[in-house]
């Protein structure tokens, strides 16, 4: 059976992080002197006294969580989340419907960036941060987060950390997970404070420089400005974006163990960061050469265009430098792979990762030499670890389950009359948590607005069941995840 005590105390726990959060926003309302600072009170209030009641509720836990308990915890952690970032958009009015305000925050804690906001500028302050910071919390995980400051909040985080990462393998640092998190929490910390630097060193201010930092490193995409990075006419900017949405899309655990331990060459051995590197290159210096020839680009504008927005879709940030949407159709397929495929696991990117990537070469190419050996005992290794046949399993499983959620949710866009390259490619962007779509009606400079609210729901729960891939949502469907037993 479902431990409800103990799913009602760790929710509970995270929504005192959530209200917290929130309280900081309204100090900055405060401060700048804007409408909002009642909104965010008045979302603290209520946060707040929902947490005290969940907390009270599971005052006699025991504080451990069973496998089923930690999946669900984990997906009702990012609904429960999404739904009282809520509050301070639709009372301060800038988001007034529920519906759109609802697919905005679950676009900013899935980390997917796209927006249902037709003027961004629009937005004071305080609400401009309460956006980028859903994204840079979501960036590692909330329940991670957690885990990583307050590892005493949450029983059985171990079993949490498996339903909430990313990645086939998962790789620890230490033999305590909180002492793990901590770790990676201060790689992505470092990466956030040096983008931030940068930034204002190329001439942000410090609030645009702190937004913009947050979503590029949780590889989000969530811009303080309509025209996203476009908006500075900064090509060392737009460099510096380019570099650390790169570094973000790497596995965080192998950055540490690279940079901190001085073992560079470990992450030039590392078969997914050589996939991840070489995809960009290839994909990079294609597009370079198509806006060249077909679109009349000097070489440097489009050497920097072509690897921006590469390293945008292929570590699902979704900022962009250049409207992709009138670039030649082929760029388009190359940017969808791109969305398909993601950066790597242990990273803030979203889509399938360059690890399954391998994975599948890696199989293909047994199954070549199972044919001409047919008696052949072939492992399956990834940089001298062998894979063992229920990994092999699940990977077939992810990917078959990905293909049909695509197709499924993309017939479901197309009978709303949605022309098929924006369905495809709306779904693609949800599930990989990307942001940005290719297509005629909502291009990859446009607001998502348009869309009829029950498709806006469709989206927001494939942005969730990406952001947790898919399984760790679908599995709470089942009746057997339900049975006593």
């Amino acid at each position: 059976m479902i431990n409800l005590r103990s799913v009602y105390k760790v929710i509970g726990s995270l929504l005192f992080i959530e209200a917290f959060i929130l309280f900081v926003c309204f100090v900055m309302a405060f401060s700048y002197g804007e409408d909002d600072a009642m909104a965010f009170i008045i979302s603290v209030i209520i946060t707040l006294f929902v947490a005290f009641i969940l907390k009270y509720l599971g005052r006699a836990s025991n504080n451990s969580l069973s496998r089923r308990d930690a999946y669900l915890v984990v997906t009702l952690s990012w609904i429960v989340f999404s739904l009282f970032g809520t509050l301070p958009f639709t009372f301060s009015g800038y988001i007034p419907n529920f519906t759109d305000a609802y697919f905005e925050n679950m676009s900013g804690f899935t980390t997917t960036g796209a927006t249902i906001l037709d003027n961004v500028e629009a937005l004071p302050h305080a609400l401009l941060f309460w956006r980028s910071i859903t994204q840079w919390i979501g960036g590692l995980g909330i329940v991670f987060f957690t885990v990583a400051l307050l590892p005493s909040m949450v029983g059985g985080s171990v079993k949490v950390f498996a339903a909430e990462a990313t990645g086939p393998i998962k790789t620890k640092l230490a033999p305590k997970l909180s002492t793990s998190a901590k770790w990676i929490l201060s790689v992505y910390l470092i990466l956030t404070v040096a983008c931030m630097g940068s930034y204002m060193f190329f001439g942000m201010n410090w609030f645009d420089a702190l937004n913009y930092a947050m979503t590029s490193t949780a590889t989000g995409g969530f811009s303080t400005h309509n025209s996203s990075t476009e908006f500075f006419h900064s090509p060392a900017i737009e460099y510096m974006c380019t570099l650390f949405c790169f570094l973000s899309g790497v596995n965080f655990t192998l950055l540490y163990v690279s940079v901190a331990k001085l073992r560079i060459r470990d992450l030039f051995r590392n078969s997914e960061f050589k996939f991840y590197i070489s995809l960009i290159s290839i994909f990079s210096l294609f597009i370079m050469l198509e806006l060249i020839f077909r679109r009349g680009y000097d070489v440097e504008p489009a050497f920097r265009s072509g690897i921006f927005q590469v390293v945008s879709f292929i570590t699902t940030t979704g900022l962009f430098n250049d409207d992709a949407g009138q670039w030649p159709h082929v760029t388009w397929v190359i940017l969808a792979i791109c969305m398909f495929m993601g950066a790597c696991s242990g990273s803030t990117s979203g889509g399938v990762k360059c690890i399954r990537g391998v994975m599948l070469l890696k199989t293909i190419r047994n199954e070549f030499r199972q044919i001409l050996h047919p008696n052949a005992v072939l492992p399956l290794k990834i940089d001298k670890t062998n894979i063992p046949y229920q990994k092999r399993g699940t990977l077939l499983a992810f990917v078959t389950m990905y293909l049909i959620l695509c197709v499924l949710a993309s017939f479901a866009l197309m009978v709303a009359h949605i022309d098929s390259t924006n369905s495809i490619t709306i779904i693609l962007s949800c599930l990989g948590n990307v942001g940005p779509t290719l297509g005629l009606e909502i291009g990859p400079t446009m607001s998502w607005n348009i869309l009829p609210n029950y498709i806006k729901w469709i989206c927001a729960l494939m942005m969730l069941v990406g952001r947790l891939e898919i399984f760790s949502v679908l599995v709470i469907l089942t009746p057997e995840f339900w049975k006593k037993n």
